[in-house]
């Protein structure tokens, strides 16, 4: 990083930094490359617990963002055929740290390990309503949490969830509307470099057309064994309080997203922590009917702009960043954004460094006149949170290059939606509409 040219613009520096790690590997991660060799070596041989070892910088970075897991999951993968059979080429331990990272909370990581052990392509599902323009948290996140994944093995379902859209009154419960925006989403999940050589967009009304009275029926069983206070409970999954003046259709809604899980035989419900609830509703009906329990990866919420928001609004267009955001808009959204000096916790920008740009981009670069520090790559979000909680890292250059960041992201997706007709006229139609919670 010392030596990157000053008058590379601030994106470049990321790809420089990029460029170095790849065709350069330093002395000590060539060492920690042939000890992982040698592991797997006498792991085909015979697989016992191993002791700790040093991970590759690459890995601890992203081991770092990783919630607690049991100290020795070793036990879990004990044949050399999981090996051989991953189509992705990674070993089982490799696939459980790189599956598991994409969560803030994993239920339960010993299941984790043997569902990875025992399948080559585990089939991983997250449900969508189409209700209008997607920011960063739903296209920037999700395709690198898909992208994670999809590299492990796993196959990725997309359930566009038009007719639960409907349900919430999204779009006015306009289905038509509501087919566009979902089209819309998936042209920007395609310009913004989600790997979709695993990836299933599956639309709930045609599938659930297809297969009635497989639906229907487990839909019936789960409300048949729930109370209503259970079924309100999570009525927090669209959005809703349960002291909400609900429809009737708002009742039958988780009910139905959690029969979801079973109608797309899902290993894996890859969801955000906001959905936990019906998660969890799925895993107590699966131990009454003697079903296996879905593994629940929820990833974490990206914060609003503004202070003490938990997460991005689509009502509130200055709370989020949109995908096909200008870039005078991004600069014009993050300069305004909540940013106190020295404060991390509940921080929009750091956290936005954290999940996104490092990840993405595999750097985040300040690019400063030497008088204020000069220029700085960091390869971790930690680097970053102790410069900005020291004050070594301003929150006006911060601000300044996570805009430039996040810009360098956007750009594909902004030129997908210039450049391509049909995407183009899906944006405009979405653009018109109007916007209701």
């Amino acid at each position: 990083a010392e030596k990157l040219p000053e008058e590379l613009a601030v994106e470049e520096q990321a790809a420089h930094v990029r460029a170095l790690k790849g065709n350069k590997t330093p002395k000590e991660e060539v060492d920690a490359a042939v000890a992982e060799l040698k592991k797997r070596k006498a792991a085909l041989a015979v697989v016992k617990p191993e002791g700790d070892s040093a991970a590759p910088p690459a890995a601890a970075a992203a081991a770092a963002a990783v919630p607690a897991q049991p100290a020795d999951l070793s036990a879990h993968f004990s044949s050399a055929l999981a090996i051989s059979n991953c189509p992705s080429c990674l070993s089982p331990e490799e696939r459980f740290k790189l599956v598991s990272s994409v969560a803030e909370e994993c239920i339960e990581a010993e299941e984790l390990a043997r569902l990875l052990e025992s399948k080559a392509n585990p089939i991983c599902y997250d449900g969508f309503e189409p209700s209008g323009r997607m920011h960063i948290a739903q296209g920037v996140q999700k395709a690198i949490n898909v992208n994670k994944l999809t590299k492990s093995g796993c196959t990725f379902v997309f359930w566009v969830a038009d007719w639960f859209a409907q349900l919430n009154n999204k779009m006015d419960g306009d289905l038509e509307k509501i087919r566009t925006v979902g089209r819309y989403f998936i042209e920007v999940w395609k310009a913004c470099g989600m790997d979709m050589s695993n990836v299933k967009f599956l639309w709930a009304s045609d599938e659930i057309n297809s297969r009635p009275d497989e639906y229907w029926m487990r839909v019936m069983d789960i409300a048949r064994r729930n109370n209503l206070k259970r079924i309100m409970r999570c009525c927090t999954i669209m959005g809703r309080k349960e002291n909400d003046d609900l429809s009737a259709a708002q009742i039958l809604y988780p009910c139905m997203q959690c029969s979801d899980i079973y109608f797309l035989k899902a290993d894996i419900c890859q969801l955000g922590m906001d959905q936990r609830k019906v998660n969890m509703l799925a895993r107590e009906y699966s131990a009454e009917v003697k079903l296996p329990k879905p593994i629940i990866l929820s990833h974490h919420m990206m914060p609003g702009l503004k202070e003490g928001q938990e997460k991005m609004s689509k009502s509130d267009p200055n709370s989020a960043i949109f995908m096909e955001d200008s870039a005078d808009e991004v600069k014009s959204k993050i300069k305004k954004s909540y940013c106190p000096e020295k404060v991390v916790k509940g921080n929009p920008c750091i956290e936005y460094i954290r999940y996104m740009i490092i990840p993405k981009l595999g750097a985040f670069a300040v690019h400063r006149t030497p008088e204020n520090g000069g220029n700085k790559v960091y390869t971790s979000p930690e680097e970053v949170e102790a410069d900005f909680e020291s004050g070594a890292l301003h929150p006006g250059d911060l601000k300044q290059c996570l805009a430039n960041a996040l810009n360098t992201i956007l750009e594909p997706v902004r030129r997908h939606f210039a450049e391509d007709p049909a995407a183009r006229e899906l944006l405009e139609l979405v653009r018109k509409y109007r916007v209701t919670k």
